[in-house]
């Protein structure tokens, strides 16, 4: 334990061992002697992977809780990627109240964040990648990043990306995929690539004009006598989810036939197993399981699950590796010639009041915030409800957003705010920093727009994004959850046909007209280019708006009222 086994720590430590069930007087001895053993994963197979995806740049422990809703259309309901709160519990058998429940569940995830605490950060998750690589052997180890790494926070922000490219050379990544990395915008992210260790891998980022793919689409490793390929999958609607003009001169796209061939290419090369390192997401990734052959192994990110064991679709295995930082997915497999013999996959929770940290990670993440400490650490106000962000479509600080966003311009009568599923959670009682804030909102395109829009094409609007969300083919799914709306109540038919999934929508009280105008704010999106800006109102940042307005309340308190009802699933509150 270190310089951390003061009298306070150990009754913590304790009170966090008792609550894993450590109750025999040996186990718990040992525990608290030396926790790292709760780490302890018996060596097994050729070949570890150690896997870790949307971190969102979020180098510091933080709570975030799952989402208690994951709406699915029919033919999805009850697989992996649409599994929440109770239901997620009952599927994989976690038991209720335990540090897996904490981690892969809402349930309870307000008293179970005080009892477990923080999860994360880049001290913490860098200390365990080292020492799960070393007891693995260091030979036979890749470290492995699904993307949506270098952006959405505070501290990535005001460095450009620069802190996290630092990070992963620090930590020693292998290989990684892309997503939210090019809102840094193309020059960016390609200055970044060139200080990092890790090669970029991906298929499916190609040239605009001549269809070349600007990184190499796959990398074979020789280990254990065996022969391993990664091949990368950046997302694949990189121009849908964020503005063009950020991945000037790329295409991305899903590519089934071009993936096809380069499996068949590694193949005919003779190697012996393939994993597709990807950020598609579990939906997408399992569609792609079905209907390309020859793929070993997904690992996959974007959508923010987990798969507390590896899920099987056809011939493929499947893992998802969470968010936020708080697990890193540790993938242990027996080869043989010609694929994978057997998988062992172990969810290693970043429980920050369990690791202790390599020192010089520690002094790395607090030589980061140094110069930004008076900013990012700014108290700005006091929650008194929980503020979360994930769920498939409402959360408490979409509404304090939309409050916010209200309070500023009187004359808005909806505001919208995007389906991000990256963020943080803020416990009733913890004090709402500046850095917090910037958790949910750190984007490179920020500004709020005020502008008219008709009701038929505010209708056509939230339409066109349940099309998205709840698309029953997989292969027509974009990312993201619903836009949030405040001040619009509506109803929403999951398995509706497309254009009938919306109904019953009131503006303040009022049916929906859809020949009027109506004045509407929105950050985040495109959506200011379908309707007439307002000139007299200059876009200003989200998190500018949102700080003014959390300083004058100082105490939040948003309990979760949606304005919106669900006709066809049981929808889920936290709490």
């Amino acid at each position: 334990m270190g310089e951390r086994g003061t009298s306070t720590t150990r009754r913590e430590l304790a009170r966090f061992l008792l609550a894993l069930g450590l109750t025999s007087p040996r186990a718990f001895a040992q525990a608290m002697d030396r926790p790292e053993r709760l780490y302890d994963v018996p060596p097994f197979g050729d070949v570890t992977l150690l896997f870790s995806t949307d971190l969102h740049a979020q180098l510091r422990p933080h709570h975030f809780m799952e989402p208690p809703n994951l709406l699915a259309p029919k033919p999805l309901e009850g697989r992996p990627g649409y599994l929440a709160g109770e239901a997620m519990l009952r599927y994989y058998g976690i038991r209720r109240g335990s540090l897996e429940a904490y981690v892969f569940s809402s349930v309870d995830f307000a008293a179970l964040a005080q009892r477990f605490g923080p999860m994360g950060g880049g001290a913490h998750i860098g200390t365990l990648i080292r020492r799960q690589r070393a007891a693995a052997g260091e030979r036979r180890t890749l470290v492995l990043d699904g993307g949506d790494n270098w952006t959405n926070s505070g501290i990535s922000l005001l460095t450009k990306g620069q802190v996290m490219v630092d990070w992963m050379n620090r930590v020693g990544f292998d290989h990684m995929v892309f997503h939210w990395e090019y809102t840094l915008g193309r020059p960016r992210v390609e200055e970044l690539v060139k200080e990092l260790k890790a090669q970029v891998v991906s298929f499916n980022i190609v040239d605009d004009l001549f269809g070349d793919p600007i990184y190499e689409p796959y990398r074979i490793h020789e280990i254990g006598g065996y022969s391993l390929a990664i091949i990368g999958s950046t997302f694949p609607y990189v121009k849908v989810s964020h503005p063009e003009e950020f991945s000037e001169g790329l295409s991305f796209g899903v590519r089934e036939k071009e993936l096809q061939r380069y499996v068949d290419e590694l193949r005919g090369k003779g190697v012996d197993a393939i994993v597709l390192l990807s950020h598609n997401g579990v939906p997408l990734d399992s569609a792609i399981a079905e209907r390309v052959s020859g793929i070993d192994l997904i690992l996959t990110g974007h959508t923010h699950d987990y798969t507390p064991r590896p899920a099987r679709f056809g011939n493929t295995w499947l893992v998802a590796g969470g968010a936020a930082g708080k697990a890193v997915v540790r993938v242990d497999l027996k080869l043989r010639k010609g694929g994978i013999q057997e998988i062992r996959q172990t969810v290693l929770p970043v429980a920050s009041n369990l690791i202790q940290p390599d020192a010089d990670l520690v002094e790395f993440v607090e030589g980061a915030y140094a110069p930004h400490k008076a900013y990012l650490d700014e108290v700005l106000g006091t929650a008194e409800t929980l503020i979360y962000k994930r769920d498939s479509t409402y959360s408490t600080f979409d509404e304090l957003s939309g409050r916010a966003i209200q309070a500023f311009y009187p004359e808005v009568e909806v505001a919208f705010s995007p389906g991000t599923r990256w963020g943080t959670a803020i416990l009733p009682g913890q004090p709402i920093t500046m850095d917090r804030l910037l958790a949910y909102t750190a984007f490179t395109y920020p500004e709020v727009y005020v502008f008219k829009l008709k009701g038929e094409r505010l209708l056509a609007v939230l339409e066109d994004v349940a099309a998205n969300a709840f698309n029953p083919d997989p292969f027509y799914q974009q990312g993201g959850d619903m836009s949030r709306v405040y001040g619009l109540a509506y109803d929403l038919a999951v398995n509706a046909p497309t254009g009938q999934r919306i109904r019953n929508v009131a503006i303040r009280g009022r049916r929906l007209d859809p020949n009027r105008e109506y004045v509407v704010a929105a950050y985040g999106g495109r959506l200011q280019r379908s309707g007439t800006i307002l000139e007299k109102y200059t876009p200003r940042p989200i998190y500018d708006i949102m700080a003014e307005y959390i300083r004058q309340l100082k105490t939040v308190s948003v309990p979760p009222r949606p304005s919106m009802r669900v006709l066809d699933h049981r929808y889920v509150l936290p709490g």
